[in-house]
Order: C-alpha cells, then sequence, then structure tokens
C-alpha cells in the first residue's frame, strides 16, 4: 500500500529547499552533507531522503523553484505596450524584488550549477534564456538599429544589464542609500544613455 503523504509536506519540502539554498551558499554545494543538512533542519537523515532521493535533486529545485519564480514576476511586469525606459525599468525592479530575500538562491544558481547533469543544466539554462528574451525584446526597443537581424549589439548590451543587477547582492544593504527601485532606474538610465547612441 502506497505511503500517505503528510498534511505538511509541501511546508517540509519548502523547508528543506530553503534550509539548503542557506548551506549550499554558505559553505558550498560539494562540502554540505546530507546528514549536516538534515542536522540543520532538525529531522532524521532517513526522513530527507524521503524528501529528496540525492542531493543533486535537492539542487536543481533549489535553482529552478529560483529562476521560475524571476521568470513568472519578469514576464508579469513586461508592458510591451509602455514607453521603452519605463518598460525596462518596471522590468528591472521586478528582477531587483525578486532577487529580494532570495541571496542564497542566487548565489547557488551563479556557482553551483556546474554539479548538476547534462540535462539538468540544459532546463535550468533555458529558463535563464526565457528571462534574458524578455529583457532583449525591452532592449530592442531603445535603439531601431537593434531590431535588425545582422545586429551583434542586443546580447552584450542585454547581458550587461544582468551584470549590472546579478551582482547588486555584492554591495546592496536595505537600509543603504539606494533602494532596489531606485537602483532599476539607474541601471536603465545607463543602459538607455549608453545603448542609445550606439
Amino acid at each position: 500500500m502506497a505511503r500517505t503523504k503528510a498534511v505538511d509536506y509541501d511546508q517540509k519540502r519548502e523547508m528543506i529547499v530553503k534550509m539548503a539554498a542557506s548551506m549550499f551558499a554558505a559553505e558550498g554545494y560539494d562540502r554540505t552533507s546530507m546528514s549536516s543538512l538534515a542536522a540543520a533542519c532538525g529531522m532524521s537523515k532517513a526522513l530527507v531522503y524521503h524528501y529528496y532521493k540525492n542531493k543533486d535533486a535537492l539542487l536543481f529545485d533549489v535553482i529552478e523553484g529560483h529562476l521560475v519564480d524571476l521568470c513568472e514576476r519578469v514576464e508579469a511586469a513586461d508592458k510591451p505596450e509602455a514607453e521603452p525606459i519605463e518598460r525596462l525599468r518596471l522590468l528591472c525592479h521586478s528582477l531587483l524584488l525578486g532577487y529580494q530575500d532570495a541571496d542564497d538562491e542566487h548565489k547557488v544558481q551563479l556557482n553551483a550549477l556546474k554539479f548538476l547533469g547534462d540535462e539538468e543544466q540544459e532546463q535550468i539554462k533555458e529558463l535563464e534564456r526565457r528571462l534574458v528574451v524578455v529583457f532583449a525584446n525591452a532592449i530592442r526597443s531603445i535603439n531601431p538599429k537593434f531590431s535588425r537581424a545582422d545586429d551583434v549589439l542586443l546580447k552584450p548590451v542585454t547581458m550587461s544589464v544582468f551584470g549590472m543587477l546579478n551582482w547588486h547582492y555584492m554591495w546592496f544593504r536595505p537600509d543603504g542609500p539606494v533602494s532596489r527601485e531606485e537602483y532599476a532606474r539607474i541601471v536603465t538610465q545607463i543602459v538607455v544613455a549608453g545603448a542609445g547612441s550606439l
């Protein structure tokens, strides 16, 4: 007879994922054991394995869950009918809000993707590409030349935006002089001023 799913199954699974993200970010994926994770979660190693068959599956859920949330946020914030500068600002702000309280997941995405198998990495990269497409479409409207099929500058400009946004956690402080909304405006203005004149 199949084992009955516990009432708090989803909550416990979510707690394991959050703790794993924290430990993978702080100690490194390769240096975090399932035993130490179980101890940090206050449960037995066997119970952790009831939720996740191995550490790789747990790593995949940490990264995939984070990226799915980012994709959904950014796609919901996209306003193709808006003025180009406002459209890009909204996207930058939504991505920064998605990173809020997700520094651990973000670090794991940046540093531990290489530990996943090829198939899992490709699934993650597809989500990353999904994000890039939304931003690229917004940036394309800033300068008409980006719409040309032979233009080679759209990708580097788009990836430069991610460079500014993805690493903000290294210096950003919630109580600092610049808010996420203000930083989104700064990034947008830098991109529009630069890309508009290329």
